[in-house]
């Protein structure tokens, strides 16, 4: 990938930053900006602080100066701060991007309405397909072909492409997508058009197709190309003006961005590839549940991480995260699969909700009570905020309930209203339904703890897992509050609420290591393959990804690659990936390769009798990954015997109303403490909800370890 080539020079001094003592992780979501400091004696020092919607780097700043006040440092001190946003995919889905333009192959200028000329429901006469991030008149085709094969059968005519560049400037775009037909076989012209677009139309970002993601199929890489280059004006704009507030307030350590698929870059990478994080700080939850495992010793983990806007779940195997490449934005009505935009780009696999803590709950036209997708985020945010929100919320309903307590949330800092919540569920939830305050409060606690039990079960069943197996990992600010509920509800036995769970994602991040994803195609069956080219594709991903960690200083001896390949039986539509054996490929491996497919197959789809067929391999990937940093987290406790009960607070649970519950104190907990449920236990970036029939211990990481009656 020639992008990697034009970044090595950026690279070299991450490695150092990653392993030094003091740094940062920033995560920006829809409500609430999470900051985690770790000093040099490995203590975690955590601030959250409300997103600001008008200007995002607003809200890391002042997060980032109250979180080095909490940990008695100072912002010159900081050696890296790694960044997660959600800036991109907001950019998408809100079409608040640049103005785009596409240059394609003469004869192809409707590729993006035409789309996959499918119907993702066939029997919905209504259905919308998305509306393309270029409009048909910004859709300009040059005159040039090249063959499947990689043959050229038309030559670039370079005049019809200095006709688009007159055209685009009349039309002052922002940006350009450049995608022909088959140019992951052949580059020569994207990259001729490319010269010739940024001689021409300078200040005007643009982006290649063939750099970008080099694969077959002509749509998926085409929407990722336009979408990649649509969103970069955006992040240059944001990431810059937070470099700049960051130099100002005495900030001169590296500044990274955390990658969707679990790894980080440059901030320079971002800029040009934007696509690479466009669900970074989710990704970033899920390597918190993968580092607070391995302490443990938990290698199957369900991490769910609620925040204040929506609801993320990711399934852990073995210690390592579910990834695709197949991944879809802004999906239609019902989230049906291929209702989105397609995006080809490595993600740690997520299926996320609009469920959050600032859900707002409603009467639909059915007279029925549903919770979300829509948000009151930070601004007006839950009624109980005072800030002008109107809509009860899922916030609000869980204080009315008792859960959170109103002179403690976000430790004390900010103030909820009981009051105005209770008035604003009886008056829009419980009046219409015929229903006590109460009551309309427990529904919409209960209908968002179904709605994600439900998508979680949905999501491990797909991959053919059973969620019962898993442990639940709780994250996120809300994520405390609904995790047990929804655990009881998936039926299994043990949640983990870690130290700081309402950060967790921003923790995460300091435990992501340097990491580059290259992609070829090569289109064969097992039976044709020819294993010299095979190796040599294989092997041209591994040097170029050798080259760019010798770049940056990672010892040779602590890279890890990791091959892999996208397989089918011959005639079907969509792709397993499977893992490649770490060796020379040749015909001695083709039994061992059936085998990895057929094992991945299984797990899938179950054992389906097709081994008549050929299997076909289309794309080769390979990951190159530097060391995982080493965060080391300091569990010193109180002595024992220090009370850990902070008083008593009215809660409801379904199974007998309100009761008295003892309300403890996270912080004041020691490893081996043990008490029953139900319980509430408070700190200050999040509450856990410790439901009846439960019971709690303490382990060595001081994790909350949440144990259920498997019976019930």
């Amino acid at each position: 990938m020639s992008w990697l080539r034009r970044t090595v020079a950026r690279q070299t001094t991450m490695v150092k930053a990653m392993t030094e003592s003091l740094r940062v992780g920033a995560d920006i979501g829809g409500t609430f900006t999470d900051i985690t400091l770790v000093d040099e004696a490995g203590v975690v020092h955590r601030a959250k602080t409300l997103t600001t919607h008008d200007n995002p780097a607003d809200g890391v700043i002042t997060g980032l100066k109250q979180v080095v006040k909490i940990a008695d440092k100072k912002v010159e001190q900081i050696s890296s701060l790694i960044h997660g946003t959600t800036l991109v995919i907001n950019a998408l889905i809100e079409r608040r991007g640049a103005k785009t333009a596409l240059v394609c192959t003469e004869g192809f200028r409707d590729l993006l309405e035409i789309a996959n000329e499918d119907r993702y429901d066939m029997y919905d006469l209504l259905l919308e397909k998305p509306t393309p991030l270029v409009p048909r008149e910004l859709c300009f085709p040059v005159r040039e072909r090249v063959y499947g094969d990689g043959s050229v059968g038309i030559p670039l005519d370079e005049e019809s492409v200095r006709e688009v560049v007159e055209q685009l400037r009349e039309q002052e775009v922002e940006s350009v997508a450049v995608s022909l037909l088959h140019s992951y076989k052949n580059s020569e012209h994207e990259q001729r058009i490319g010269e010739i677009l940024r001689r021409e139309l300078p200040g005007v970002f643009v982006t290649l197709s063939s750099d970008l993601v080099p694969e077959i199929r002509e749509y998926p890489r085409t929407s990722t190309t336009v979408a990649n280059v649509y969103a970069a004006p955006v992040v240059e704009r944001y990431l810059n003006s937070l470099q700049s507030n960051l130099k100002d307030i005495g900030f001169a350590g590296q500044f990274l961005m955390m990658l969707s698929s679990g790894g980080t870059c440059t901030i320079e990478t971002a800029i040009d590839y934007p696509i690479f994080i466009i669900e970074s700080g989710p990704a970033a939850g899920a390597l918190a549940a993968i580092h607070y495992g391995k302490c443990v010793g938990v290698q199957s983990l369900l991490a769910f991480d609620m925040g204040g806007t929506t609801a993320k779940s990711c399934l852990i195997d073995d210690g390592v995260p579910q990834t695709t490449t197949n991944y879809e934005v802004d999906r239609g009505a019902g989230h049906a699969k291929g209702s989105g935009l397609p995006i080809r780009a490595p993600v740690i696999e997520m299926l996320e909700i609009g469920a959050g803590g600032g859900s707002i709950a409603h009467i639909d036209s059915l007279g029925l009570l549903k919770v979300g997708p829509e948000s009151a985020e930070s601004s007006p945010g839950p009624v109980s905020y005072g800030l002008g929100g109107e809509d009860p919320t899922v916030t609000d309903a869980d204080l009315a309930l008792g859960y959170l307590n109103p002179d403690f949330f976000l430790g004390g800092r900010m103030t909820l209203d009981r009051d105005a919540a209770l008035d604003a569920i009886h008056a829009k939830v419980a009046e219409p339904l015929g229903l006590q305050a109460i009551e309309a409060a427990w529904g919409i606690h209960d209908i968002v703890n179904e709605n994600m039990a439900t998508a979680a079960r949905v999501h491990a069943i797909e991959r053919g897992m059973d969620p019962r197996t898993y442990t639940l990992f709780a994250s996120g600010g809300a994520g405390p509050v609904h995790a047990c509920h929804v655990a009881q509800k998936l039926g299994l036995v043990e949640a983990i609420v870690p130290v700081g769970a309402g950060v967790a994602s921003a923790f995460g991040m300091l435990t992501a290591p340097l990491a580059f994803e290259f992609v070829r195609s090569y289109f064969t069956t097992l039976d044709a393959i020819d294993w010299a080219r095979a190796n040599e594709v294989v092997e041209s991903m591994r040097s170029e990804g050798a080259e760019l960690m010798e770049a940056a200083g990672v010892d040779a001896g602590r890279v890890h690659y990791a091959a892999r390949c996208e397989m089918r039986y011959q005639g079907q539509t969509h792709e397993i990936v499977v893992p490649l054996p770490d060796k020379t490929l040749a015909e001695s491996q083709r039994e061992e390769v059936i085998g990895s497919f057929k094992a991945v197959y299984a797990q899938i789809y179950s054992d389906v009798k097709m081994a008549a067929r050929p299997i076909e391999i289309l794309n080769w990937r390979m990951t190159v990954a530097g060391p995982t940093p080493e965060v080391r987290i300091e569990t010193s406790s109180p002595a024992v015997g220090t009370e850990t009960i902070k008083g008593q607070r009215h809660v409801y649970f379904p199974d007998g109303g309100f009761r008295d519950c003892p309300v403890y104190d996270r912080y004041s907990f020691v490893e081996g403490a043990a008490f029953d449920g139900p319980a509430i236990v408070e700190e200050k970036e999040s509450t856990t909800v410790i439901p009846p029939g439960t019971t709690v211990t303490v382990d060595a990481t001081l994790n909350l370890r949440v144990h259920f009656d498997s019976s019930q």
